[in-house]
């Protein structure tokens, strides 16, 4: 589970960057990567970028309580 979770958390801060260049600079750098908007590809890769962060959903409980142990 560690590592699945480590491959969520850094496709979801790949996403966030993403989405910052976006914001930014009107920059698509997964579309830019992998062939523009309409590409299968880009579209797959917006697809595990969305279920990282489904899966994240549920790790929130495990952090709130890690963090109480502290």
């Amino acid at each position: 589970m560690k590592i699945l979770t480590t491959i969520a958390l850094i496709l979801l801060i790949i996403g966030g960057l993403n989405w910052l260049l976006v914001g930014l600079f009107q920059y698509d750098l997964v579309a830019a990567l992998f062939g523009g908007q309409a590409a299968v590809l880009s579209r797959i890769i917006y697809a595990i970028v969305g279920l990282c962060a489904i899966y994240a959903i549920a790790l929130l409980p495990k952090l709130r309580t890690a963090c109480h142990h502290v």
